[in-house]
Protein backbone atom coordinates (compact mmCIF):
# COMPACT_ATOMS: atom_id res chain seq x y z
CA UNK A 1 0.00 0.00 0.00
CA UNK A 2 1.34 3.39 -1.03
CA UNK A 3 0.42 6.91 0.12
CA UNK A 4 -3.05 7.81 -1.16
CA UNK A 5 -4.06 4.18 -1.81
CA UNK A 6 -7.40 2.84 -0.56
CA UNK A 7 -8.01 -0.90 -0.72
CA UNK A 8 -11.60 -2.19 -0.65
CA UNK A 9 -13.00 -5.70 -0.24
CA UNK A 10 -16.18 -7.53 0.71
CA UNK A 11 -15.20 -11.17 0.19
CA UNK A 12 -16.27 -13.04 3.37
CA UNK A 13 -13.44 -15.52 2.86
CA UNK A 14 -10.75 -12.86 2.53
CA UNK A 15 -11.45 -10.54 5.43
CA UNK A 16 -15.11 -9.59 4.97
CA UNK A 17 -18.34 -10.67 6.68
CA UNK A 18 -21.06 -10.75 4.03
CA UNK A 19 -21.16 -9.08 0.63
CA UNK A 20 -23.16 -5.91 1.52
CA UNK A 21 -20.42 -5.01 4.02
CA UNK A 22 -17.67 -3.24 2.09
CA UNK A 23 -14.44 -2.71 4.01
CA UNK A 24 -11.95 0.00 3.09
CA UNK A 25 -8.34 0.10 4.32
CA UNK A 26 -5.71 2.81 3.86
CA UNK A 27 -2.27 3.47 5.32
CA UNK A 28 -0.87 6.53 7.07
CA UNK A 29 2.74 7.44 6.27
CA UNK A 30 4.85 9.84 8.29
CA UNK A 31 7.54 10.25 5.66
CA UNK A 32 8.15 9.36 2.02
CA UNK A 33 9.88 6.01 1.62
CA UNK A 34 9.06 4.78 5.12
CA UNK A 35 6.68 1.88 5.89
CA UNK A 36 3.16 2.74 7.11
CA UNK A 37 2.95 4.05 10.66
CA UNK A 38 -0.79 3.35 11.04
CA UNK A 39 -3.75 1.92 9.16
CA UNK A 40 -7.25 3.38 8.90
CA UNK A 41 -10.18 1.04 8.24
CA UNK A 42 -13.93 1.44 7.82
CA UNK A 43 -16.74 -1.00 7.15
CA UNK A 44 -20.16 0.06 5.88
CA UNK A 45 -23.25 -1.95 5.01
CA UNK A 46 -24.36 -1.01 1.48
CA UNK A 47 -28.05 -1.43 0.69
CA UNK A 48 -27.35 -3.22 -2.60
CA UNK A 49 -24.28 -4.89 -4.12
CA UNK A 50 -26.08 -6.82 -6.86
CA UNK A 51 -27.02 -10.49 -6.78
CA UNK A 52 -30.28 -12.30 -7.30
CA UNK A 53 -32.44 -10.09 -5.02
CA UNK A 54 -32.66 -6.34 -4.37
CA UNK A 55 -30.83 -5.50 -1.17
CA UNK A 56 -28.35 -8.38 -1.70
CA UNK A 57 -29.66 -10.51 1.17
CA UNK A 58 -31.16 -13.34 -0.93
CA UNK A 59 -32.17 -16.93 -0.26
CA UNK A 60 -29.03 -18.10 -1.99
CA UNK A 61 -27.41 -21.53 -2.15
CA UNK A 62 -23.90 -20.28 -2.94
CA UNK A 63 -22.03 -17.03 -2.57
CA UNK A 64 -22.01 -16.39 -6.32
CA UNK A 65 -25.75 -15.67 -6.15
CA UNK A 66 -25.45 -13.13 -3.36
CA UNK A 67 -23.88 -10.21 -5.20
CA UNK A 68 -20.65 -8.76 -6.51
CA UNK A 69 -17.71 -10.38 -4.69
CA UNK A 70 -14.79 -7.98 -4.33
CA UNK A 71 -11.33 -9.32 -3.46
CA UNK A 72 -8.83 -6.82 -2.02
CA UNK A 73 -8.39 -4.24 -4.84
CA UNK A 74 -7.21 -0.64 -4.92
CA UNK A 75 -10.13 1.73 -5.47
CA UNK A 76 -7.72 4.66 -5.11
CA UNK A 77 -4.10 4.62 -6.28
CA UNK A 78 -1.81 7.41 -5.11
CA UNK A 79 -4.83 9.53 -4.29
CA UNK A 80 -6.57 9.04 -7.65
CA UNK A 81 -9.68 6.86 -8.13
CA UNK A 82 -9.37 3.82 -10.36
CA UNK A 83 -12.18 4.60 -12.77
CA UNK A 84 -12.27 1.08 -14.21
CA UNK A 85 -12.67 -0.62 -10.81
CA UNK A 86 -15.38 1.87 -9.85
CA UNK A 87 -17.18 1.36 -13.18
CA UNK A 88 -17.11 -2.42 -12.70
CA UNK A 89 -18.71 -2.09 -9.25
CA UNK A 90 -21.34 0.42 -10.31
CA UNK A 91 -22.32 -1.68 -13.34
CA UNK A 92 -23.27 -4.58 -11.03
CA UNK A 93 -25.51 -2.82 -8.51
CA UNK A 94 -29.09 -1.63 -8.72
CA UNK A 95 -28.50 1.83 -7.23
CA UNK A 96 -25.15 3.02 -8.62
CA UNK A 97 -25.43 6.67 -7.59
CA UNK A 98 -26.12 5.67 -3.98
CA UNK A 99 -23.21 3.22 -4.01
CA UNK A 100 -20.87 5.84 -5.39
CA UNK A 101 -21.98 8.27 -2.69
CA UNK A 102 -21.56 5.74 0.10
CA UNK A 103 -18.10 4.71 -1.09
CA UNK A 104 -17.21 8.38 -1.27
CA UNK A 105 -18.34 8.81 2.32
CA UNK A 106 -16.04 6.00 3.42
CA UNK A 107 -13.10 7.56 1.57
CA UNK A 108 -13.85 10.93 3.19
CA UNK A 109 -13.87 9.26 6.62
CA UNK A 110 -10.43 7.84 5.86
CA UNK A 111 -9.08 11.24 4.94
CA UNK A 112 -10.28 12.62 8.27
CA UNK A 113 -8.77 9.66 10.14
CA UNK A 114 -5.44 10.06 8.38
CA UNK A 115 -5.36 13.81 9.05
CA UNK A 116 -6.08 13.40 12.74
CA UNK A 117 -3.47 10.67 13.17
CA UNK A 118 -0.88 12.94 11.57
CA UNK A 119 -1.93 15.81 13.83
CA UNK A 120 -1.71 13.80 17.04
CA UNK A 121 1.62 12.29 15.99
CA UNK A 122 3.05 15.73 15.22
CA UNK A 123 1.96 16.87 18.66
CA UNK A 124 3.17 13.90 20.75
CA UNK A 125 5.62 11.95 18.58
CA UNK A 126 5.45 8.44 17.13
CA UNK A 127 7.12 6.76 20.10
CA UNK A 128 4.62 8.24 22.55
CA UNK A 129 1.63 7.29 20.39
CA UNK A 130 2.90 3.71 20.06
CA UNK A 131 3.43 3.53 23.82
CA UNK A 132 -0.11 4.74 24.51
CA UNK A 133 -1.56 2.21 22.06
CA UNK A 134 0.27 -0.64 23.79
CA UNK A 135 -0.86 0.66 27.19
CA UNK A 136 -4.49 0.76 26.06
CA UNK A 137 -4.32 -2.83 24.87
CA UNK A 138 -2.57 -3.96 28.05
CA UNK A 139 -5.14 -2.10 30.17
CA UNK A 140 -8.07 -3.79 28.40
CA UNK A 141 -6.40 -7.15 28.79
CA UNK A 142 -6.00 -6.61 32.55
CA UNK A 143 -9.66 -5.62 32.89
CA UNK A 144 -10.81 -8.68 30.95
CA UNK A 145 -8.59 -11.03 32.95
CA UNK A 146 -10.01 -9.58 36.16
CA UNK A 147 -13.54 -10.37 34.94
CA UNK A 148 -12.58 -13.88 33.85
CA UNK A 149 -11.17 -14.50 37.32
CA UNK A 150 -14.71 -14.06 38.68
CA UNK A 151 -15.94 -17.09 36.69
CA UNK A 152 -15.67 -20.29 38.75
CA UNK A 153 -13.26 -22.70 37.11
CA UNK A 154 -15.06 -25.42 35.19
CA UNK A 155 -16.80 -26.38 31.97
CA UNK A 156 -20.17 -24.94 30.96
CA UNK A 157 -22.25 -26.10 28.01
CA UNK A 158 -25.17 -24.58 26.13
CA UNK A 159 -26.84 -25.01 22.76
CA UNK A 160 -29.64 -23.43 20.79
CA UNK A 161 -31.02 -23.70 17.27
CA UNK A 162 -31.75 -21.62 14.21
CA UNK A 163 -35.22 -22.39 12.84
CA UNK A 164 -33.92 -23.43 9.40
CA UNK A 165 -31.75 -22.23 6.55
CA UNK A 166 -34.55 -21.17 4.19
CA UNK A 167 -33.96 -24.18 1.93
CA UNK A 168 -35.05 -27.03 4.22
CA UNK A 169 -37.06 -27.10 7.45
CA UNK A 170 -34.26 -28.70 9.47
CA UNK A 171 -33.26 -26.82 12.67
CA UNK A 172 -29.57 -25.93 12.85
CA UNK A 173 -27.67 -26.58 16.07
CA UNK A 174 -25.16 -24.12 17.49
CA UNK A 175 -23.27 -25.55 20.44
CA UNK A 176 -20.95 -23.79 22.87
CA UNK A 177 -18.55 -25.37 25.35
CA UNK A 178 -17.09 -22.77 27.69
CA UNK A 179 -14.02 -23.67 29.73
CA UNK A 180 -13.00 -21.23 32.46
CA UNK A 181 -9.53 -21.57 33.92
CA UNK A 182 -8.33 -18.79 36.17
CA UNK A 183 -7.85 -15.61 34.15
CA UNK A 184 -8.35 -17.34 30.79
CA UNK A 185 -11.26 -18.90 28.92
CA UNK A 186 -11.86 -21.11 25.90
CA UNK A 187 -15.04 -21.01 23.83
CA UNK A 188 -15.40 -24.13 21.69
CA UNK A 189 -18.02 -24.29 18.91
CA UNK A 190 -16.70 -27.50 17.34
CA UNK A 191 -19.89 -29.51 18.02
CA UNK A 192 -22.05 -27.13 15.97
CA UNK A 193 -23.79 -28.44 12.84
CA UNK A 194 -22.09 -28.55 9.44
CA UNK A 195 -22.56 -25.61 7.08
CA UNK A 196 -25.86 -25.66 5.22
CA UNK A 197 -27.23 -25.03 1.75
CA UNK A 198 -28.98 -21.77 2.72
CA UNK A 199 -27.46 -18.38 3.48
CA UNK A 200 -27.22 -18.57 7.30
CA UNK A 201 -23.62 -19.76 7.31
CA UNK A 202 -21.23 -17.59 9.32
CA UNK A 203 -17.52 -17.27 8.68
CA UNK A 204 -15.08 -17.54 11.57
CA UNK A 205 -14.64 -13.77 11.86
CA UNK A 206 -18.35 -13.33 12.60
CA UNK A 207 -18.23 -16.08 15.23
CA UNK A 208 -15.19 -14.61 16.97
CA UNK A 209 -16.77 -11.15 16.92
CA UNK A 210 -20.04 -12.37 18.46
CA UNK A 211 -18.22 -14.35 21.14
CA UNK A 212 -16.00 -11.40 22.05
CA UNK A 213 -19.04 -9.14 22.29
CA UNK A 214 -20.48 -11.43 24.98
CA UNK A 215 -17.32 -11.23 27.08
CA UNK A 216 -17.13 -7.48 26.58
CA UNK A 217 -20.61 -7.30 28.14
CA UNK A 218 -19.14 -8.68 31.38
CA UNK A 219 -17.06 -5.52 31.77
CA UNK A 220 -18.95 -2.71 33.49
CA UNK A 221 -16.29 -0.12 32.70
CA UNK A 222 -16.27 1.74 29.41
CA UNK A 223 -13.02 0.16 28.24
CA UNK A 224 -11.66 0.55 24.70
CA UNK A 225 -12.60 -2.27 22.35
CA UNK A 226 -9.27 -3.53 21.08
CA UNK A 227 -7.15 -6.66 20.68
CA UNK A 228 -6.34 -6.68 24.40
CA UNK A 229 -9.81 -8.04 25.11
CA UNK A 230 -9.09 -11.12 23.00
CA UNK A 231 -5.71 -12.09 24.45
CA UNK A 232 -7.04 -14.22 27.35
CA UNK A 233 -9.84 -15.84 25.31
CA UNK A 234 -9.45 -18.61 22.76
CA UNK A 235 -12.24 -19.25 20.26
CA UNK A 236 -12.25 -22.71 18.67
CA UNK A 237 -14.24 -23.50 15.53
CA UNK A 238 -14.27 -26.42 13.13
CA UNK A 239 -13.92 -25.48 9.44
CA UNK A 240 -16.93 -26.45 7.37
CA UNK A 241 -19.48 -25.83 10.12
CA UNK A 242 -22.27 -23.29 10.46
CA UNK A 243 -19.90 -21.10 12.51
CA UNK A 244 -16.83 -21.48 10.27
CA UNK A 245 -18.20 -21.79 6.75
CA UNK A 246 -15.94 -22.46 3.79
CA UNK A 247 -16.37 -21.43 0.12
CA UNK A 248 -18.61 -21.44 -1.79
CA UNK A 249 -21.10 -21.22 1.10
CA UNK A 250 -23.72 -18.48 1.01
CA UNK A 251 -23.31 -16.24 4.04
CA UNK A 252 -25.71 -13.27 3.79
CA UNK A 253 -27.72 -14.39 6.83
CA UNK A 254 -24.75 -15.63 8.84
CA UNK A 255 -23.65 -12.12 9.70
CA UNK A 256 -27.13 -11.08 10.84
CA UNK A 257 -29.02 -14.16 12.08
CA UNK A 258 -26.41 -16.74 13.07
CA UNK A 259 -24.42 -14.07 14.91
CA UNK A 260 -27.49 -13.52 17.11
CA UNK A 261 -27.75 -17.22 17.95
CA UNK A 262 -24.02 -17.42 18.67
CA UNK A 263 -24.58 -14.61 21.15
CA UNK A 264 -27.48 -16.52 22.70
CA UNK A 265 -25.44 -19.69 23.27
CA UNK A 266 -22.38 -17.92 24.68
CA UNK A 267 -24.56 -15.91 27.07
CA UNK A 268 -26.44 -19.12 27.92
CA UNK A 269 -23.18 -20.77 28.95
CA UNK A 270 -22.13 -17.68 30.90
CA UNK A 271 -25.49 -17.72 32.70
CA UNK A 272 -24.56 -21.13 34.11
CA UNK A 273 -21.15 -19.87 35.15
CA UNK A 274 -22.40 -16.57 36.59
CA UNK A 275 -25.98 -17.10 37.83
CA UNK A 276 -27.80 -13.89 38.59
CA UNK A 277 -25.67 -11.77 36.25
CA UNK A 278 -26.75 -12.67 32.72
CA UNK A 279 -30.11 -11.67 31.15
CA UNK A 280 -32.55 -14.01 29.45
CA UNK A 281 -32.40 -14.30 25.68
CA UNK A 282 -33.42 -11.26 23.66
CA UNK A 283 -35.38 -11.52 20.41
CA UNK A 284 -32.48 -13.34 18.73
CA UNK A 285 -33.17 -12.14 15.19
CA UNK A 286 -32.66 -8.97 13.20
CA UNK A 287 -35.88 -9.51 11.24
CA UNK A 288 -34.08 -8.46 8.07
CA UNK A 289 -36.23 -7.42 5.15
CA UNK A 290 -35.09 -6.02 1.83
CA UNK A 291 -37.15 -4.68 -1.02
CA UNK A 292 -36.57 -3.32 -4.48
CA UNK A 293 -38.17 -2.57 -7.82
CA UNK A 294 -38.94 0.43 -9.99
CA UNK A 295 -40.30 3.51 -8.23
CA UNK A 296 -43.29 4.71 -10.30
CA UNK A 297 -42.75 8.26 -9.05
CA UNK A 298 -39.36 8.55 -10.74
CA UNK A 299 -39.12 5.53 -13.01
CA UNK A 300 -35.80 4.65 -11.37
CA UNK A 301 -34.70 1.48 -9.53
CA UNK A 302 -34.76 1.45 -5.74
CA UNK A 303 -33.35 -0.93 -3.14
CA UNK A 304 -33.81 -0.83 0.63
CA UNK A 305 -32.62 -2.86 3.60
CA UNK A 306 -33.88 -2.68 7.16
CA UNK A 307 -33.68 -4.55 10.44
CA UNK A 308 -36.63 -4.52 12.84
CA UNK A 309 -36.16 -4.43 16.61
CA UNK A 310 -37.65 -6.89 19.10
CA UNK A 311 -37.88 -7.51 22.81
CA UNK A 312 -34.89 -7.45 25.13
CA UNK A 313 -34.54 -10.36 27.53
CA UNK A 314 -35.49 -9.73 31.13
CA UNK A 315 -32.60 -8.98 33.47
CA UNK A 316 -31.94 -10.53 36.88
CA UNK A 317 -33.18 -7.34 38.54
CA UNK A 318 -35.39 -5.62 35.95
CA UNK A 319 -37.86 -6.13 33.12
CA UNK A 320 -36.52 -6.26 29.58
CA UNK A 321 -36.93 -3.24 27.33
CA UNK A 322 -39.50 -3.35 24.54
CA UNK A 323 -39.05 -2.56 20.85
CA UNK A 324 -35.29 -2.20 20.95
CA UNK A 325 -32.34 -3.42 18.93
CA UNK A 326 -30.20 -5.81 20.94
CA UNK A 327 -26.84 -7.57 20.74
CA UNK A 328 -25.49 -7.89 17.20
CA UNK A 329 -27.93 -5.64 15.32
CA UNK A 330 -25.81 -2.48 15.45
CA UNK A 331 -28.64 -0.54 13.80
CA UNK A 332 -31.37 1.92 14.72
CA UNK A 333 -35.03 2.60 14.03
CA UNK A 334 -35.99 3.90 10.57
CA UNK A 335 -38.58 6.69 10.93
CA UNK A 336 -41.88 6.05 9.17
CA UNK A 337 -41.70 9.46 7.51
CA UNK A 338 -38.31 8.73 5.94
CA UNK A 339 -39.42 5.33 4.65
CA UNK A 340 -42.59 6.67 3.04
CA UNK A 341 -40.81 9.68 1.58
CA UNK A 342 -38.01 7.77 -0.09
CA UNK A 343 -39.79 4.59 -1.23
CA UNK A 344 -43.16 3.62 -2.77
CA UNK A 345 -44.65 2.20 0.43
CA UNK A 346 -47.20 3.17 3.07
CA UNK A 347 -46.62 2.11 6.68
CA UNK A 348 -50.04 1.06 7.93
CA UNK A 349 -49.00 -0.05 11.41
CA UNK A 350 -45.88 0.34 13.53
CA UNK A 351 -46.38 -0.44 17.20
CA UNK A 352 -45.24 -2.47 20.19
CA UNK A 353 -46.39 -6.11 20.11
CA UNK A 354 -47.95 -6.14 23.56
CA UNK A 355 -47.74 -9.38 25.54
CA UNK A 356 -45.01 -10.96 23.42
CA UNK A 357 -42.37 -10.84 26.18
CA UNK A 358 -41.88 -13.96 28.30
CA UNK A 359 -43.52 -14.04 31.71
CA UNK A 360 -41.54 -14.27 34.92
CA UNK A 361 -40.60 -12.41 38.04
CA UNK A 362 -39.22 -9.93 35.53
CA UNK A 363 -40.93 -9.86 32.12
CA UNK A 364 -39.18 -9.99 28.79
CA UNK A 365 -39.51 -6.92 26.60
CA UNK A 366 -42.16 -6.89 23.88
CA UNK A 367 -41.45 -7.03 20.17
CA UNK A 368 -42.77 -4.90 17.32
CA UNK A 369 -45.55 -5.16 14.74
CA UNK A 370 -44.65 -3.50 11.44
CA UNK A 371 -47.13 -3.51 8.57
CA UNK A 372 -46.18 -2.10 5.17
CA UNK A 373 -48.36 -1.70 2.08
CA UNK A 374 -46.56 -1.64 -1.26
CA UNK A 375 -47.54 1.06 -3.74
CA UNK A 376 -45.69 -0.59 -6.64
CA UNK A 377 -44.72 -4.11 -7.68
CA UNK A 378 -41.87 -4.98 -5.35
CA UNK A 379 -39.44 -7.85 -4.80
CA UNK A 380 -39.12 -8.61 -1.08
CA UNK A 381 -36.76 -10.92 0.79
CA UNK A 382 -37.10 -11.71 4.50
CA UNK A 383 -34.31 -13.29 6.54
CA UNK A 384 -35.64 -13.80 10.05
CA UNK A 385 -35.59 -16.39 12.81
CA UNK A 386 -37.19 -17.30 16.16
CA UNK A 387 -40.41 -18.10 14.28
CA UNK A 388 -40.66 -21.65 15.68
CA UNK A 389 -39.20 -21.38 19.18
CA UNK A 390 -39.16 -18.24 21.26
CA UNK A 391 -36.12 -16.75 23.01
CA UNK A 392 -35.31 -18.72 26.15
CA UNK A 393 -36.08 -17.56 29.68
CA UNK A 394 -33.78 -18.01 32.65
CA UNK A 395 -34.15 -19.11 36.27
CA UNK A 396 -37.75 -20.26 35.73
CA UNK A 397 -38.75 -17.43 33.39
CA UNK A 398 -40.88 -18.24 30.35
CA UNK A 399 -39.66 -17.92 26.75
CA UNK A 400 -40.73 -14.96 24.65
CA UNK A 401 -43.34 -15.42 21.94
CA UNK A 402 -41.93 -16.42 18.54
CA UNK A 403 -42.18 -13.95 15.70
CA UNK A 404 -44.47 -14.20 12.69
CA UNK A 405 -44.41 -13.03 9.04
CA UNK A 406 -47.56 -12.57 6.96
CA UNK A 407 -48.41 -11.42 3.45
CA UNK A 408 -52.01 -10.25 3.02
CA UNK A 409 -52.84 -12.09 6.24
CA UNK A 410 -51.35 -15.39 5.11
CA UNK A 411 -48.44 -16.73 7.11
CA UNK A 412 -45.14 -17.03 5.23
CA UNK A 413 -41.82 -18.64 6.15
CA UNK A 414 -39.12 -17.10 8.31
CA UNK A 415 -36.84 -16.90 5.27
CA UNK A 416 -38.67 -16.21 2.06
CA UNK A 417 -38.58 -14.33 -1.23
CA UNK A 418 -41.86 -12.67 -2.25
CA UNK A 419 -43.06 -11.09 -5.49
CA UNK A 420 -45.43 -8.46 -4.10
CA UNK A 421 -47.98 -6.55 -6.17
CA UNK A 422 -49.08 -2.97 -5.64
CA UNK A 423 -51.60 -3.05 -2.80
CA UNK A 424 -50.13 -6.11 -1.05
CA UNK A 425 -49.58 -5.80 2.69
CA UNK A 426 -46.58 -7.31 4.51
CA UNK A 427 -46.73 -7.73 8.30
CA UNK A 428 -43.67 -8.62 10.36
CA UNK A 429 -44.12 -9.38 14.07
CA UNK A 430 -40.83 -9.63 15.93
CA UNK A 431 -40.28 -11.92 18.95
CA UNK A 432 -40.41 -10.81 22.55
CA UNK A 433 -37.56 -11.39 24.98
CA UNK A 434 -37.40 -14.23 27.49
CA UNK A 435 -38.55 -13.77 31.08
CA UNK A 436 -36.36 -14.04 34.17
CA UNK A 437 -37.31 -15.87 37.37
CA UNK A 438 -40.44 -17.83 38.24
CA UNK A 439 -43.61 -15.73 38.50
Amino acid sequence: IEPGDVVILNDPFRGGTHLPDITAVSAVFLAEGEPPAYYVASRAHHSDVGGMSPGSMPLAREIYQEGLRIPPVKLFKRGQPDAEILALILANVRTPEERQGDLGAQIAAHRVGERRLLEVTAKHGRAEIDRRIRELQDYTERIMRARLAEIPEGTYEFEDFLDDDGITDTPIRIHCLLRAAGVEATVDFSASDPQVAGSVNANRAVTVSAAMYCFRCLVAEDVPYNAGLMRPIQVITRPGTIVDAQPPASVAGGNVETSQRITDVVLGALAQALPGRIPAASSGTMNNWTMGGIDPRSGRPFAYYETIAGGMGARPTAHGLSATHTHMTNSLNTPVEALEHLYPVRVRCYKVRRGSGGKGRFRGGDGIIKQVQFLANTQVTILSDRRRRGPYGLDGGQPGRPGRNRLNGRRVASKVRLECKAGDVLTIESPGGGGYGAS
